[in-house]
């Protein structure tokens, strides 16, 4: 019987997938569990619709991850943090801390998770690195300052 697998199943195959299983386990495991459904030809065009929307919308976000990084390529952000003696900073400036500094003074929202950076303990100019996207990244500098 030709099922269309509605998430990944160990063994049969991935999410949006026609395949070929024996009657008894569609029936008996696949269809009560909301797995799979029959493979007609309802629930083909459906997937397909479903798969070229995700592509569209990967691709729309390739291009505004470009755009972003061509409007953030050379540019700088000032993170402004409490400072002890010597210069040393209370804590360290993080993902967290630059994420904040880029939506205010940039207007450009980013995943913490995306931005590396080795830990900042010290005033002064660093590089950071974020990856906007698959195979798309820009480094900008980070000013830690008082």
């Amino acid at each position: 019987m030709k099922v269309l697998l509605l998430e990944d199943v160990k063994g049969s195959g991935k999410k949006g997938e026609v395949v070929n299983v024996s009657d008894g386990y569609a029936r008996n495991f696949l269809f009560p569990r909301k797995m799979a459904e029959p493979a007609d030809a309802q629930a083909i065009n459906a997937a397909n619709i479903q798969k070229s929307a995700a592509q569209h919308r990967k691709f729309t976000a390739g291009i505004k991850a470009r755009e972003t990084a061509q409007s953030l390529d050379g540019h700088s952000v000032h993170v402004k943090a409490r400072v002890g003696e010597n210069g040393k900073l209370f804590g360290t400036v993080s993902g967290k801390e630059i994420a904040a500094a880029l939506k205010e003074q940039k207007g450009v929202d980013v995943d913490r998770k995306k931005i590396s950076v080795d830990p900042i303990r010290a005033l002064g100019e660093y590089t950071a690195k974020l990856s906007l996207f698959e195979g798309i990244s820009v480094n900008i500098k980070v000013i830690v300052e008082e």
